[in-house]
């Protein structure tokens, strides 16, 4: 059994968080709103995905990647997370800042690819219209500042919370990629009109510099709720469930503790 290298687990990292903003930004950008001409009618017909498709694409990145890369990372792809699970003592604090770094590039190369492909089409203007976080003016629904920073808080909170629980060794096999991923579907449902729904500094990051349009100058907000509310939900998990497993992390990385071969068996031979 082979234990991940800090680089691979960063490689997965990097892709996981690339395809989170490359995809839940992308069906919103390119997807959300599409009118096709009917002929027949003389009208237009609305093909579009809408909010409910959106906050779908959301969730199924981080489903698939999970189940693609999170044998090797823990599939994080979000700052947040990667705090919200250290302060719950099942991550090393040493790796944090190497996590976070990667994230956050990986989320700028998917916020890049978004903004390549949306310029090739004619009319197009990225400046306010890249997904981007935001509140009061910025707010898909006019949403104040602390309205935003409490939902943005509490639904991170709530999203760690699923996390933590879900990769559990005593919860279903198999079954956290699904919860998890069905949970930022569940989180993007509520609070797309409240703020564009981040909980993931590295997808606002990803697209604010290239949407423009005062997301920048707000991006302190959905840096600083979503690790808020991360932090309280690892520091609470254990006492709110009196589930203690702080001594199992979630990382990808293999403790040789852990790895039981039985006698006789190569350890590396492949399964």
């Amino acid at each position: 059994m082979t234990t991940p290298t800090m680089v691979q687990r960063l490689g997965a990292e990097l892709l996981g968080t690339f395809w989170l903003v490359f995809g839940g930004c992308g069906s919103a950008v390119f997807a959300a709103a599409y009118l096709a001409p009917n002929v027949v009618a003389g009208q237009s017909v609305q093909l579009g995905i809408g909010f409910v498709g959106v906050a779908l694409a959301f969730g199924l990145t981080v489903m698939t990647m999970a189940y693609a890369v999170g044998h090797v990372s823990g599939a994080h792809f979000n700052p947040a997370v990667t705090i919200g699970v250290a302060v719950a003592r099942r991550f090393e604090w040493r790796d944090v800042p190497a996590y976070v770094v990667t994230q956050v590039v990986g989320g700028l190369l998917g916020g890049l690819a978004v903004w390549g492909i949306a310029r090739g089409k004619d009319g197009f203007g990225a400046e306010g219209n890249l997904a981007a976080n935001g509140f009061g003016e910025h707010s898909p629904g006019g949403y104040s500042l602390v309205a935003v920073f409490v939902a943005e808080a509490l639904l991170t909170a709530v999203f760690v919370y699923v996390i933590l629980g879900a990769t559990d060794s005593r919860a279903p096999e198999g079954f956290a990629p699904i919860a998890i991923g069905l949970a930022l579907t569940l989180i993007h449902l509520v609070s797309i009109p409240i703020s564009n729904t981040s909980v993931n500094p590295a997808r606002s990051t990803g697209v604010a510099f290239f949407n423009g349009a005062g997301a920048p100058g707000q991006l302190w907000v959905f840096w600083l709720a979503p690790i808020f509310g991360a932090a309280i939900a690892g520091a609470t998990f254990h006492l709110i469930t009196g589930v203690d497993r702080r001594d199992r992390d979630i990382s990808g990385e293999i403790e040789a503790e852990d790895v039981r071969v039985a006698d006789g068996v190569d350890p590396d031979a492949p399964r």
